[in-house]
This record gives structure tokens, C-alpha cells and sequence, in this order.
């Protein structure tokens, strides 16, 4: 498939010229009447949808004629699609290799809607069966992809193009109904906006998307997938590209309150363990922060909520996470309003060799970075629990972010591993403050990501000796440790850490927390740290440390420790 800048010259170029013989021009085609047919011309390039029937009235049902369309393309060796201004209410949109869609100026393709208890007949085309034995590793969305407004399998250089819209407003959010859509599970109803399997040089580019459904783009076994310009507003997850290979994404906005925004994946759907490997995430804008549709429309007003840490909307590695996640890197990114940076492996997949680098995030709702290393093992037995190792994380400023700190956390026998954080600017809203504004007292804030549904039953307490519960099993989220005594760090169970050229700026005069809780670490160098002056006290607990080393920091003398049970420096 061309590349998208090629795509662009050529359509403008056709679009300005025409097209000789029996072709149909792009001209003609906006101005003719609707009318039913094939194309008429081998040397024909573009198909619109409107000679195929489709009225783009808003009412009618045009998802038949899209698909003739598409097939006359597929039919004569490929083609583009052409979507002119309009309303295109639509079921399925069966996708073709070799077919492009290219959405006008003005052109909507919305999402149908279907009755509460689904239709026994028509609607959106029936989720694909998958083996019983599989699909209980992940959720019903990651396990279906036919069910939805636009997909394909087994296809190969397809795109979806243009200044166009998709709208999701037909199409359910979840398993369970809710109080104006259908649960997914009912016959007819659709729940993606986007989804793809087993695909092959797909392009994604320029369009934008409201309402997404339980995902607005899902592809799985995808690759050479490039993925630009888009604006999705929505309140589910943004972006998902699970068990995928050699995947561009950039240049995207994203705001999805109730789910996160970029979220690279690697479950099970497929059968099989596959790795999601040569990710690049570039000049992307993540927020959970807002009402949706107020982004795309421009009003950008805030989500309403009684509990300050509600958004979502971030870029995160998992939960799914059967295969593994290599040579991803994430660079100039925004996070705005919503939660932090996430690295999780729960189910046995080896996380390995990460870049985040050119990073500002502002408001972050729990911890600014999270990486997490467990054994939920939601899949297939003989898979043995994952590694996280080989991060590297450099010039991230985080201001105004929950007073919880960066959590990198392994559990026994399982350390994170190779893990370096640099040139770095952390600052945290102080505690006093949050209560103040929130109403709740330090004790309850996790609550408040918990009763979104992502976390435990709520927070657990605190060990007898004062460190967090382990909690292997649980639902990889920062909040899942409850209330964590530290103001800029906890590491637990790491070896190989580096800090270098890092602030922690926490100013609260009533936070009496060290700037780092290390437990199980092995190998930790810090230095030109720069932390909070408070009349020389202790920052650093250590708790079953190694090999600890703290130099060239600003307030502080130099300490080098061999092995530390229990103390503070």
C-alpha cells in the first residue's frame, strides 16, 4: 500500500484532473444522482459510495451499499472508496485488501443504532465463535472482532483516510447494557468502532472518531500498522494494538475518561502467545480529563466527578499480557488530566527493552510512572510467570500529579530488572490540598480509583512492617497498594536501579512520608537527586537493600550502604 503521504498527492492530483473513458471522476461522482452499480471501467480507482446506493441521508440503513462498493474495488484489483459529505448510517463494513476507504470532508459514518434487547435478524454481523477454552483469558471485547462498525481478517493493504468522522453512536460500551445501549452480548449489536485481525500493512490516518464503543481501534495480529492524526473522543479505550508488529502510531489525540488511550497489548484472543514488538508512540496527546465529544467540538469542558482521581486516558503495556512487549519507545508525548505512565505484566509475558523519553504530564490522577511485575497468569498454565527488565525512562516532567508516588514493584523471586530514570522533574499536589478539595483524607483517595471498577475491592492496608501487601494476583493498578509511604518512590523487589538527575518537588508541610521506600532492591545508585529540604531528615528507608549508593545530592551527604535490614539514610 502506498504511504500516506503518496495517498494524499495522488487523490489531489486525480481529484483536480479527473479521470478519462468511463471512469468515474471524483468530480462527477459527488454531483451525480445515487444510483446503483458497478464500475464500468477497468481503469477505475475510485468507487463512491453514493453510485452504490448509499444516500448518506442520516436514516437510511447505507452499510449494503457501502459494501458493494468495497467488493466492486476488491473485484477489479483494488481501489479507494470515497465516502462525499453525508451521514452514512451504518451496521457492519466488511473491509477488502487492496481497498482504501476515504472519508470527505464532512462525511460521517455513524454507528446505527439497535433496540435495548438486540435484533434476531439484521444489525450489526454476529461475533465470530471463539474456543471456550481461550476466551476466558480475556474480556469479550478482546475475543471478537466482526461484531463491529468497520473490520476485517486476514486482509492485507487496506487504510482508512480523510478528514471524515466516524461515529460510534449505535454501538455498546460493555458486556452489560446500560441505560441508552445494549449489552454486546445481544444478538445484532455492535461494539468496536475499528477492528482488525491478522492483518497486513494497514494505514489508519487523519480521521477522527466519537464514541468509540468498547474499543475504537482493536487490531490484533497486525502488522505494519501505521497509525496518524487521529482524534478520538470517546469513553472507553482509545487505541489497541494487541499481539502487533512493527506498529507506528503518532501525531494522535485521545480522550477516553473511562478507559485508557494508547494501550499496546499482548493477549491470548489469537490461540496463541505473540509478542507486541518494534513499537514506536510519538507526539501523541493522551487525557481522560473531559467530557466526550467536548474535545472534538472544541469546548473542552472538564469531566464532572466527585472524586478528583477519575480519567483515565493514558498509555499503558497490558493487562493483557500472555505473549511480551519488545523494542517499544515512547517519545513527546502529553499526558493531561489523566492517569500515569503504566508498564504491566501479569500474565507471563517478558516486558523488555522500553524507552520513555520527552514526556510532560500534567494532573496526573494516582502514580506518575508504574511499572508492575506479578502473576495473575490469566491464561494458559504452562505459561511461566513474565520479566520486566531493560527500561529506560529520561526527560519526563510531571506536574501536579496525586500525591502518590512512582511505583516499580516485582513480587518474590521476581525482580524487576535494568531499570533507568534521568533528567526527570516530579511534582506532587500536596496532601492537605487534595483532602482539602476532595473532601477525604489520605486513607480514601485510592478508593476513589477503585470504584471506577479497574482496581481491588479497595485498597489493601499495610504490612505489620509498615510495606505494602504483596498482592500477586491482584488487578495490576497503582491503587492496589493502598497507601504507600513514600512521596516520590516505592520500589520493591528491583534490581539494577538508576536514578540520575532526578526532583522530587514535594512541598507539603504536612507529608511526613520519605521520598523512597526501597524494599528487595539490589543495585541502586541515586545521584544529583534533588528533594525536598525538611530541617535534614532522613528521605530513604531501606528495607532488605543491597548494595545502595546515594551521592552528589543536594542536602544530603553521600551514603554507601552494603546491606541494610531495616534502616534510614
Amino acid at each position: 500500500m502506498k504511504n500516506v503521504q503518496e495517498f494524499r498527492r495522488e487523490f489531489l492530483k486525480m481529484a483536480g484532473l479527473g479521470m478519462a473513458g468511463g471512469a468515474v471522476t471524483l468530480a462527477g461522482s459527488m454531483e451525480a444522482q445515487p444510483r446503483r452499480g458497478a464500475a464500468t471501467s477497468t481503469r477505475e480507482v475510485y468507487y463512491d459510495v453514493r453510485r452504490f446506493g448509499a444516500t448518506g441521508d442520516g436514516q437510511t440503513i447505507d452499510s449494503p451499499a457501502i459494501n458493494r462498493a468495497i467488493e466492486a474495488a476488491a473485484n477489479a484489483g483494488g481501489g479507494t472508496v470515497v465516502f462525499p459529505a453525508g451521514v452514512y448510517a451504518s451496521y457492519s463494513i466488511r473491509l477488502k485488501s487492496n481497498v482504501a476507504l476515504y472519508l470527505s470532508q464532512g462525511a460521517t459514518i455513524l454507528a446505527a443504532t439497535v433496540p435495548m434487547d438486540g435484533l434476531k435478524t439484521g444489525g450489526y454481523d454476529a461475533a465470530e465463535p471463539q474456543n471456550p477454552a481461550i476466551e476466558k483469558f480475556q474480556d469479550y471485547g478482546h475475543n471478537h472482532w466482526h461484531n463491529s462498525l468497520i473490520w476485517g481478517e486476514d486482509l492485507h493493504d487496506i487504510g482508512i483516510f480523510g478528514p471524515g468522522l466516524i461515529w460510534g453512536k449505535g454501538l455498546a460500551r460493555g458486556e452489560k447494557a446500560e441505560v441508552d445501549l445494549p449489552a454486546s452480548t445481544s444478538p445484532g449489536v455492535g461494539n468496536k468502532a475499528i477492528a482488525l485481525k491478522n492483518c497486513r500493512n494497514v494505514i489508519l490516518s487523519d480521521f477522527s472518531v466519537l464514541r468509540g464503543g468498547w474499543f475504537c481501534v482493536l487490531a490484533t495480529g497486525v502488522d505494519n500498522l501505521t497509525i496518524d492524526n487521529l482524534k478520538i473522543d470517546t469513553s472507553r479505550d482509545g487505541i489497541d494494538v494487541d499481539c502487533c508488529r512493527n506498529v507506528r502510531i503518532s501525531n494522535c489525540t485521545v480522550n477516553s475518561p473511562q478507559d485508557d488511550g494508547i494501550c499496546p497489548k499482548s493477549s491470548y484472543a489469537l490461540g496463541y502467545r505473540r509478542d507486541t514488538i518494534n513499537v514506536t508512540i510519538t507526539g501523541c496527546y493522551v487525557t481522560g480529563g473531559y467530557q466526550v465529544g467536548t474535545v472534538l467540538d472544541g469546548t473542552w469542558k472538564p469531566h464532572v466527578n466527585p472524586v478528583r482521581f477519575y480519567g483515565h486516558g493514558r498509555i499503558k503495556c497490558g493487562t493483557e499480557s500472555n505473549g511480551g512487549f519488545r523494542n517499544i519507545t515512547i517519545s513527546d508525548c502529553t499526558f493531561d488530566t489523566c492517569r500515569g505512565f503504566a508498564l504491566e505484566t501479569a500474565d507471563g509475558a517478558n516486558l523488555e527493552d522500553i524507552t520513555f523519553t520527552g514526556i510532560t504530564m500534567r494532573g496526573v490522577r494516582g502514580a506518575p510512572l508504574f511499572l508492575r511485575l506479578q502473576s495473575r497468569m490469566r491464561g494458559p498454565k504452562e505459561i511461566p510467570i513474565g520479566t520486566l527488565k531493560r527500561v529506560l525512562m529520561s526527560n519526563v516532567t510531571s506536574h501536579d500529579a496525586d500525591p502518590m508516588p512512582s511505583i516499580f514493584a516485582g513480587i518474590p523471586d521476581h525482580a524487576i530488572e535494568d531499570v533507568k530514570l534521568s533528567d526527570s522533574y516530579f511534582h506532587h499536589t500536596p496532601i492537605e490540598s487534595v483532602s482539602a478539595a476532595s473532601n477525604v483524607q489520605m486513607s480514601a483517595i485510592d478508593k476513589g480509583h477503585a470504584s471506577s471498577g479497574y482496581g481491588q475491592a479497595g485498597p489493601a492496608p499495610l504490612g505489620p512492617d509498615g510495606i505494602p501487601q504483596e498482592l500477586p494476583t491482584g488487578y495490576p493498578e497503582p491503587n492496589m497498594f493502598g497507601d504507600v509511604p513514600a512521596s516520590g518512590l516505592y520500589a520493591r523487589h528491583i534490581r539494577n536501579l538508576e536514578l540520575t538527575n532526578v526532583e522530587f518537588a514535594n512541598q507539603s508541610t504536612s507529608d511526613t512520608r520519605p521520598a523512597m521506600l526501597l524494599a528487595d532492591a539490589d543495585g541502586v545508585d541515586l545521584f544529583r537527586l534533588r528533594l525536598p529540604r525538611r530541617l535534614q531528615e532522613k528521605q530513604f528507608r531501606l528495607h532488605n537493600v543491597q548494595d545502595f549508593r546515594l551521592f552528589g545530592c543536594q542536602f544530603y551527604r553521600d551514603e554507601k550502604v552494603d546491606h541494610a535490614r531495616d534502616q534510614t539514610v
